[in-house]
């Protein structure tokens, strides 16, 4: 037991002192068997929220879901309770159209909607994010993946931040 424990505590951690994933991925985030070649080479992320916030819509612009998610999550866990869901929900969101990518239709629809019900208790623009539009933006790709799988081509909103923060 004492070998677990010293060995666990060599592991690389992120800015909030969590432990970060050694094993390689996949370009959609999903982990490959060790020794694998990592097509997802992960960044050091700033602590600051405002920089994370954009960073991840960065990602999530640029289809890149998992990054997106990782991201905010980084935020998420350090937050003030009453943004808790904001981080939540941005994080959900991403998650959602990750398994949308990764043909789980379940994953997605499950996760799209929690996502947006989150963002959407904080009105038409929180942090400078239309949460309001993309929250029904995802509310629309879960019912078309519901009704049609993974397969069905989604519209997948892009997140134009505004100035006001």
């Amino acid at each position: 037991m004492a070998d677990d424990a010293s060995t666990s505590d060599a592991r690389d951690r992120d800015v909030a002192g969590r432990p970060k994933n050694a094993r390689p991925r996949d370009s959609l985030g999903r982990p490959l068997p060790r020794g694998a070649e990592n097509a997802m080479v992960e960044e050091e992320l700033p602590a600051d929220p405002e920089r994370l916030l954009d960073i991840g819509i960065e990602y999530f612009n640029a289809g890149r879901f998992f990054q997106a998610h990782e991201t905010w999550e980084t935020a998420w866990h350090p937050s003030p309770a009453d943004e808790r869901d904001f981080w939540q929900g941005l994080t959900q969101v991403a998650v959602g159209f990750t398994h949308y990518q990764r043909g789980n239709p379940k994953g997605s629809v499950t996760l799209l909607q929690r996502g947006a019900r989150k963002i959407a208790k904080y009105g038409e623009v929180y942090r400078g994010v239309p949460v309001a539009a993309l929250a029904a933006s995802a509310r629309k790709a879960a019912a078309a993946i519901e009704r049609a799988g993974t397969t069905t081509p989604i519209e997948v909103p892009t997140i134009e931040r505004t100035s006001v923060r």
